[in-house]
């Protein structure tokens, strides 16, 4: 077998592939590219057994068909130190030798059959739903961010899809922030939910930033979804578990209100952040009238900043504190003009928001537990 392509469309592929590879793979074979070799193109598969994800590539040349596993790390680094020059790769059936041909070079790697490879997970009775990929772009980046990483609770590693006739639903926590975010125009006759791992959306967020033409096909059932948009398909393994009743932890009576400009904030809550203890970000809010004066200490190191921002404040005064980390993670996923904070007591879970609505059919709200203040 042979196929003829240019290395820069193939390098564009792979390197489209490469964000599933893991560095700890259960299997020797994962470590490589399979290469399904056709009349019709080829169609390259990376893996890490709850991932797969599957690109097609249209070659100048083909001779012969079939499948063979090529070594990622080798073929991605010597692909990349060439110009946009047509490449040859010859593969012998019957050993799995691959000779690379490139400009005046002439490059030789070892490759595996293509039968040890994994098989493509197959989703069987599936539900389907099309998605606009800008949408689920803006749904994955708003809500990933605030999903966990404690093994012991898998469940809240992932972000939660909830579909039902009214509304789409997107959540993501890890119990000290969560994340709801709403669409009202994304609707489906079957009610279902699932969660999907960070690893598989984060890398599809990359893929349909490079390219929101289209629509994107989602398909799922109890144990995996499909995404499939243009000429790329990801598979992943859904994460077992009942989800945690977020919504009882969204307080519902909040009559403080502070309206504030969220990069004056953010910048505030950066420069602030400078001046914690690493071990304990704190920053302590107080509001009283018009003002809102946020301060930051050290007490180890004798660091401390105090920082006075105009704003507009409904409420009794207050003091509340706030671990400075994720707040600034929250802030910088909202891509609005001005927020809004809204609370119920210093001990209770605040929640932040747009303050103005852009668009009817987007609903987005942010959770963050308060911290003990220090005295």
């Amino acid at each position: 077998m042979k196929f003829i392509i240019s290395s820069l469309s193939l390098l564009r592929g792979l390197q489209s592939l490469s964000g599933v590879l893991s560095s700890s793979n259960q299997l020797e074979i994962l470590n490589n590219f399979l290469f399904r070799i056709g009349d019709g193109g080829i169609q390259i598969v990376a893996s890490d057994l709850e991932t797969t994800m599957l690109i097609n590539v249209k070659p100048d040349l083909i001779e012969g068909s079939g499948d063979v596993a090529i070594p990622a790390r080798i073929l991605l680094e010597t692909l990349k130190t060439f110009p946009d020059i047509p490449i040859t790769l010859s593969i012998d059936t019957n050993t799995f030798a691959i000779e690379l041909f490139g400009g005046e070079g002439r490059y030789k790697l070892v490759g595996y059959s293509g039968e040890e490879f994994p098989s493509v997970p197959v989703i069987t009775d599936p539900s389907e739903i099309e998605l606009d990929p800008e949408l689920l772009v803006s749904a994955i980046e708003k809500t990933v961010f605030a999903a966990g990483n404690d093994p012991i609770r898998p469940i809240m590693s992932g972000v939660l899809c909830e579909l039902n006739e009214n509304y789409t639903t997107f959540v993501a926590t890890d119990a000290h922030k969560l994340v709801r975010y709403r669409r009202f125009d994304v609707k489906s006759e079957k009610q279902a939910s699932f969660v999907l791992p960070k690893k598989p959306i984060t890398q599809l967020k990359n893929i349909l930033a490079g390219d929101t033409s289209g629509k994107v096909k989602v398909q799922f059932n109890q144990t995996n979804a499909s995404f499939e948009h243009n000429n790329v398909l990801l598979i992943c393994r859904l994460i077992e578990g009942r989800y945690p009743n977020y919504e009882a932890v969204i307080p519902t009576t909040n009559p403080n209100r502070l309206t504030i400009d969220r990069v004056a904030l953010l910048n505030a809550i950066r420069r602030a952040s400078i001046f914690t203890n690493k071990a304990n970000p704190q920053v302590r809010f107080r509001l009283n009238g018009q003002e809102l004066n946020i301060s930051a200490e050290d007490l180890e190191y004798s660091n401390e900043a105090k920082e006075r921002l105009s704003c507009n404040y409904e409420g009794d005064d207050m003091e509340i504190g706030f671990n400075s980390r994720f707040f600034q993670e929250m802030l910088s996923n909202v891509h609005v003009e001005e927020i809004r904070l809204e609370m119920s007591a210093p001990n209770r879970a605040g929640l932040l928001m747009p303050s103005v609505v852009d668009n009817a059919d987007e609903d987005l709200l942010m959770l963050i537990m308060p911290v003990m203040l220090q005295q």
